[in-house]
């Protein structure tokens, strides 16, 4: 009896201490150190949120550029089913996939003749991503540019405005955050 009056009390101490003081105190800290990502990196537009720097959101009209897919379950880029396919290269469901992404882009900008980036017909680890690389971004551009009837040179220089270099400078690749994007596109109507 006495042990388990004796392990009662540790297990009520620990999770006091683990889920309730260390949690709080960590809470606090990003609260005052990060509060912007500490509360999910949103974005607001007129006093509303409108997305986060973090989860990218589905854009499919030849307006907008595109991300990357996204295969959560029950709809694209749901932050509560965070996970990947997990289809291996050599798998038939994959390349079925691949292939229509690729007619879908094709289909969106048939005279392109860029090369498409893959970030454009493959899924991420989590699927949940809101940048692409500068390439999806260039890829998309001329399309863009004819069904906004804005000159190239302006979709272009607003995707070097929004582009985010190599974290510290020598990690990941330069990116372009999708959602930031569109929103200065429809910023310039």
């Amino acid at each position: 009896m006495k042990l388990l009056k004796t392990s009662s009390v540790f297990f009520g101490l620990m999770v006091l201490l683990t889920g309730v003081i260390y949690p709080g105190i960590i809470t606090g800290i990003a609260q005052l150190a990060f509060p912007y990502q500490a509360n999910g990196s949103l974005i607001y537009q007129n006093e509303q949120i409108v997305g986060s720097v973090l989860i990218g959101q589905q854009f499919d009209d030849p307006m907008y550029f595109w991300g990357r897919p996204s295969t959560t379950a029950n709809f694209p880029y749901n932050a509560m089913s965070s996970a990947g396919s997990n289809l291996g290269p050599t798998n038939p469901v994959l390349e079925t996939q691949v292939s229509a992404r690729i007619a879908a882009l094709q289909a969106a900008d048939p005279g392109n003749p860029l090369p498409i980036p893959v970030d454009l017909v493959t899924t991420s680890a989590s699927g949940l991503d809101s940048d692409i690389s500068v390439a999806a971004a260039q890829y998309q551009a001329a399309r863009v540019a004819r069904v906004r009837g804005l000159p190239l040179d302006r979709i272009e220089s607003l995707i070097t405005a929004n582009t985010t270099g190599r974290t510290f400078g020598l990690l990941g690749e330069p990116r372009v955050n999708v959602l930031k994007l569109n929103l200065a596109l429809d910023a310039l109507e």
